[in-house]
């Protein structure tokens, strides 16, 4: 029932409402023609709806769907569920862990809950082991275990692609250390469960790197990388042996025998040339198998004797090869110049970070579309054109494609205007520069960078613009860009060039502003600013330089650094402030610089939380390692790769010390990769554990990526 006025004035007999609107005036407006006794109801009704809303709320909150927030721990009492560690983009809520209780416990014990418990909680992909299954035992008549044999078969192959990994089926024999302390596996009480903290992305319609007419590699900048499976779509007649059921790099061997499985449209891997596919009903008949068409070989390098590199191994003759191990294509007969080769495969990294194909919109300058958005290509052709076309206006100029751009021009911005340069959602063009793109802009003038990997040359803000007056471009903003750290290949008509610093900042006026970005060095003057959060600055190796002046020897720009990792060396007029910091560098041998990590002034800036390399000069530290106590050879960063490309890259190694990986003011790991918030998620795993093992089990956390 609802309690509004008119339904409770018209319950009223008629009488009374009569006499309640006499000496109402009848020109007045129908809604103000009420009496007295109306307005009285008026105010009964409206207390009357919220006792209504009420008693609606409490029916409500007998449900864990429906309930308000502040009920939630009360019926997770009720059901015995224990509160997790929350933090911030965590996977689940305290309401949906309310609500799975029930289900989980019904199914307590087995190894499928504690698979679903692991991914949940975490929101990596899981698989648990059963390691007491794959016990090498003494055979029991009554009871034989035929795949529990003291001996590896050498007749099968596909078990023995994944000796080593989880997926390993090979029986061992007994290992009586414990498992909860990750040093032995093989026991009867003990199970394993393995975690993917490595996510996988998109790379669609991408240009394929020429390396030259039959050689191709499936990254735009012609690394080598392993691509990663997507989810396998069943064949007829094909069925693994092992069933792969997380993201993780594709097996040489098993996409080989799986072929259907991997290549082709909605799949794993897919070559396109210009834009017609190569599949089955395109260039050939319908009828023809994909086998036909493509292959799966080792394409790695062959070398003479001296170590140079002088091919490709295992070069096809009548179908195109793919290498995913290495993220290679080879054609059978060269591919014309006017033909491009793109593809659709899937990579692996730690996070969103760098520009991709994933959501970046909540980053985009919305104030500047509603001055003028042109797109490129569509409304102007070339790079160069759309910023002929904001000069004086400004605006945003946006790259609607996965392409290569070549444009390689100064950039101006009119006093008070603001200019964008951003990848499309869901995009991540190549911007292959010649060299520096000199920026210079007016009083209050502002460059965006958003979602691009630049490759080549750099941005350069000169003091000067080409007038000779002051360069007062106001700020220059990098979000969710790369900068390629170290060498670049020849892109197109832009040559290979050398590694070199990608940001220079002469101009006093400027603000620099890095998120969410990996780059090579940044040089900054002294009376400019610059802010970094949650990036990677990569010199390319310890001793370079990261960040200093561009002479690459004075002290640069006052610094302030939160969530970033810092490989090379660091110096700064102040170190305003340093949180949450990896600063991974040394000094060479007869090193110009005193010291790895300097800081001018000491009486000002703050670091805290971080890791700061000894022989340091910087403000008295807070809660920073190595402490004065430490070993600085065992308290120092591990990391899985510190090379540009690989999935593993600047992820801090298993073997790193915890003082590093729990080392954050939150508990979380220093470095860029901060905001994964990965020690809170293996505690909030390790917590949930004991209660959906079996009496007598054991568990062990084990880290495949």
């Amino acid at each position: 029932m609802s309690f509004d006025i008119e339904h409770l004035y018209k319950l009223l007999p008629a009488v009374y409402r009569i006499r309640d609107l006499e000496g109402i005036a009848p020109s007045l407006p129908a809604e103000d023609q009420h009496g007295p006794l109306k307005d009285l109801l008026s105010v009964l009704a409206e207390q009357l709806g919220v006792l209504e809303e009420n008693l609606a709320q409490l029916y409500d909150d007998q449900f864990i769907e429906t309930c308000a927030e502040w009920v939630v721990p009360y019926i997770g009492e009720l059901v015995g569920t224990r509160g997790l560690a929350a933090f911030p983009g965590a996977t689940f809520s305290q309401r949906a862990e309310v609500a799975n209780t029930i289900m989980y416990r019904r199914r307590k014990g087995t190894a499928a809950i504690l698979q679903q418990l692991a991914h949940d909680i975490t929101g990596w992909d899981a698989l648990v082991v059963e390691y007491f299954q794959l016990l090498a035992t003494t055979q029991y008549m009554n009871h034989l275990r035929p795949q529990n044999q003291a001996v590896t078969s050498v007749r099968n192959w596909e078990p023995l692609q994944y000796i080593a990994t989880p997926f390993d089926k090979t029986p061992r024999t007994a290992d009586v250390r414990s498992i909860a302390r990750n040093r032995g596996k093989y026991n009867i009480p003990n199970i394993g469960i393995y975690l993917w903290r490595l996510q996988r992305f998109t790379a669609s319609h991408a240009p394929a790197y020429r390396l030259d007419d039959q050689r191709f590699y499936f990254h735009p900048l012609g690394l080598d990388i392993p691509l990663y499976n997507t989810t396998l779509q069943p064949v007829a007649g094909k069925t693994p042996g092992i069933a792969v059921t997380v993201n993780m790099p594709i097996n040489r061997r098993v996409a080989a025998a799986y072929l259907d499985m991997y290549y082709g449209e909605d799949k794993s891997i897919l070559v396109f040339q210009d834009d017609v596919p190569v599949l089955p009903g395109y260039n050939s008949s319908p009828a023809t198998p994909v086998s036909d068409l493509v292959s799966i070989c080792n394409l790695s390098d062959v070398t003479d004797q001296f170590g140079n590199v002088i091919g490709w191994g295992n070069m096809p003759a009548t179908k195109i090869a793919i290498d995913p191990q290495l993220g290679r294509i080879a054609f059978p007969a060269p591919v014309p110049a006017n033909v491009n080769i793109y593809t659709h495969h899937y990579y692996g990294f730690s996070r969103e970070m760098g520009g991709g194909e994933y959501g970046r919109t909540h980053t985009f300058n919305l104030d500047l579309e509603k001055v003028a958005i042109l797109k490129v290509p569509g409304d102007m052709p070339a790079i160069t054109d759309a910023l002929q076309a904001l000069a004086l206006t400004g605006g945003v100029i946006e790259l609607t494609d996965n392409e290569y751009y070549t444009d390689t021009t100064a950039i101006t911005i009119a006093a008070q205007k603001n200019i964008e340069i951003r990848a499309a959602d869901n995009r991540r063009p190549v911007w292959a520069l010649s060299g520096y793109i000199d920026i210079t802009g007016g009083a209050d003038t502002q460059l965006s960078v958003n979602g691009i990997v630049i490759s080549g040359g750099g941005l350069r803000v000169p003091a000067n613009g080409t007038s000779g007056a002051p360069n007062l471009l106001g700020a220059l903003q990098l979000q969710h860009c790369t900068l390629v750290p170290g060498h670049t290949p020849a892109i197109k008509n832009v040559p290979a060039q050398a590694a070199l610093p990608r940001v220079v900042v002469a101009a006093a006026a400027t603000a620099v502003t890095i998120g969410n970005c990996i780059c090579g060095p940044v040089l900054v003057t002294e009376d400019a600013a610059v802010q970094i959060t949650n990036s990677i600055i990569d010199a390319g190796s310890t001793s370079a330089v990261a960040y200093s002046a561009p002479d690459g020897n004075k002290p640069g720009a006052p610094l302030s650094a939160e969530n970033v990792t810092f490989v090379g060396k660091v110096s700064a007029m102040i170190l305003e402030m340093a949180s949450n910091t990896i600063f991974y560098a040394k000094l060479a041998d007869a090193d110009s610089w005193t010291a790895p990590l300097y800081a001018e002034r000491l009486q000002q800036g703050c670091v805290r939380f971080s890791y700061v390399p000894p022989g340091s000069r910087i403000p008295r530290p807070f809660n920073c390692v190595p402490a004065a106590t430490d070993d600085p050879v065992v308290v120092r960063p591990a990391f899985t790769s510190l090379i540009y490309g690989d999935a593993g890259y600047a992820q801090l190694s298993n073997s790193c010390t915890e003082r590093i990986r729990k080392g954050a003011d939150d508990g979380a790991e220093m470095g860029a990769f901060h905001h994964l918030y990965q020690p809170q998620r293996e505690a909030n795993l390790r917590l949930r554990l004991n209660e959906y093992l079996r009496f007598g089990l054991e568990a062990g956390i084990y880290y495949a990526s």
